[in-house]
């Protein structure tokens, strides 16, 4: 009896350590060190908002979102206020010294929005990584190269680098030109009376699924396709954790949506992992290699394992699935979005709609446009530009940093989360001028060099050794999507147009882009 009861007491000390321990781990996560970061960053002459318990910022920023998408904006309106309400006002009261922070939960996010700055973290990508805290649930939807650090990631671009070769993307072209001509097609269809309103974003999407699935998995693209529903879906239920503080752990707890988001990533694997096994099948039978990126990405995996004699020098399955998802995440979402702000803003500009014809019509007659004439589009390339600078994909780049670290005239601890604001540098207009609000595509007819007064105010695909190895990929997709449009259909806004630019992952237009299709 006396030892059951000693045992007993020695069974409630221990519980009552751990929870100590733990209570005191939480009371520092959510309280002491916040506060601590919040005193040493005001300390380095930067100004946000004080910490608030556990939720900081969050509340107030989810609120101000919600709110700002219910309300459209005029085509005229500056669209910043409407896709980034809080860290708009945040940068107008504690931005004046260019650099603020605000709160993500109990982690302090500084906002950096000097190009000098900027150009050091890009350049740095050792020491400033890419962002790998936060809600694990993330992850579902791609990792793969832009998800490794240091000499995995080093691995991973040289493996993946021959797939983006010039005399690669020369075999895509094809893939891209049968897509396009898919879509036209179904355009020219629903304008048998000469003119119809459509709303051009769903066929957008469902144009650049096809071609990643095309281009991808080449003869297996039906099975492409799948991956891309599936990879949609993922990503709406990834949007709606986002929007909550992310309890370590929860992402375990068997809710419906952990339970599809895990059922989708199981389809994915599954599915990409039988075109990858059926791929290898015939590469070991002696058969060559596709053109499409999955069979030169086995390609140069099996050259690079050969010649080093170590398995450890290649990519794995389970890495192979991983850049699989990420060339259909990134490769979609990016030129879909690029194409249909494209049209919003050529729709309106009828003037530069009609130069851009002119110059396909120039260059490409009505024969099937090819790599050559699409390199040298000069206006067309200046609008693809213009219009990534007033509605880039992403609205910013996250990074972080593992040790203190001198940015500048800064002292940043470690554990820093740093935002790089695309958005607020391309509607700055002590970088672009007076007309920075205004489409005009000519800023860009020296290049991108000379079109800002400062370099990095200007990084759509990102910037430094981790610029984005899709972006020709994606400028030859929107090029060749855009000259068989124009030479096809003009094109204008109606009246039922709504304008509502926002964010879910990437801009998109949030009531769908609408517009009048003239067949030519």
């Amino acid at each position: 009896m006396e030892l059951s009861f000693s045992m007993m007491n020695t069974v409630v000390c221990v519980v009552g350590v751990i929870v100590m321990i733990y209570g005191w781990r939480f009371f520092n996560w959510v309280w002491l060190k916040p506060k601590k970061m919040d005193k040493f960053l005001r300390e380095q002459g930067l100004n946000g908002n004080p910490y608030k318990f556990l939720y900081g910022d969050m509340k107030e920023m989810v609120q101000m979102t919600a709110d700002a998408k219910l309300k459209p904006i005029n085509l005229t309106d500056d669209i910043v206020p409407r896709i980034m309400p809080f860290l708009y006002n945040s940068a107008k009261t504690y931005g004046k010294g260019k650099n603020f922070y605000t709160w993500m939960g109990p982690r302090p996010f500084v906002h950096v929005t000097e190009p000098a700055l900027i150009r050091q973290i890009l350049a740095n990508y050792s020491q400033f990584q890419k962002i790998n805290g936060g809600n694990p649930l993330a992850k579902l939807l791609a990792r793969g190269l832009v998800d490794v650090e240091a000499d995995q990631w080093a691995k991973h671009r040289k493996i993946i680098n021959p797939a983006f070769h010039v005399e690669k993307l020369k075999h895509m072209v094809p893939a891209f030109y049968i897509s396009c001509s898919e879509m036209i097609n179904k355009w020219e269809e629903l304008t048998k009376e000469k003119s119809c309103e459509v709303d051009v974003h769903p066929h957008l999407q469902t144009l650049t699924s096809d071609v990643i699935s095309r281009t991808a998995f080449g003869s297996s693209y039906q099975e492409g396709r799948k991956i891309f529903e599936l990879q949609k879906e993922l990503a709406a239920l990834v949007i709606k954790a986002f929007q909550s503080i992310y309890i370590p752990g929860s992402r375990f707890l068997p809710t419906k949506s952990n339970r599809r988001m895990k059922e989708i990533d199981r389809d994915v694997r599954a599915t990409i992992n039988k075109i990858i096994n059926k791929r290898v099948t015939t590469m070991k039978a002696g058969e060559s290699s596709s053109d499409d990126l999955l069979g030169i990405l086995l390609d140069s995996n099996y050259k690079e394992i050969k010649q080093k004699g170590n398995t450890n020098f290649g990519l794995s399955t389970e890495e192979v699935i991983e850049e699989c998802k990420l060339f259909y995440f990134a490769g979609q979402e990016t030129t879909a979005n690029l194409l249909v702000w494209t049209m919003i803003l050529l729709g309106q500009h009828t003037n530069w709609q009609d130069r851009a014809r002119d110059e396909a019509l120039k260059v490409f007659g009505k024969r099937k446009p090819d790599i050559d004439g699409l390199n040298h589009l000069k206006i067309i390339n200046m609008i693809l530009l213009e219009v990534l600078r007033l509605y880039p994909v992403g609205i910013g780049l996250g990074r972080m940093i593992h040790e203190e670290t001198t940015l500048g005239n800064i002292t940043l601890p470690a554990g820093s989360l740093l935002q790089l604001h695309m958005m607020l540098l391309h509607y700055d207009n002590e970088m672009w001028g007076d007309d920075v609000k205004e489409f005009k595509p000519d800023r860009f007819s020296e290049g991108v060099s000379k079109a800002t007064k400062e370099q990095a105010s200007y990084f759509p695909f990102g910037g430094g050794p981790r610029i984005c190895i899709g972006q020709n990929f994606a400028m030859l997709e929107a090029k060749m999507a855009l000259v068989m449009i124009l030479r096809s259909f003009s094109f204008e806004l109606p009246p039922s147009y709504i304008h509502a630019p926002h964010t879910i992952i990437t801009l998109q237009p949030q009531y769908g882009a609408q517009l009048i299709l003239h067949k030519l």
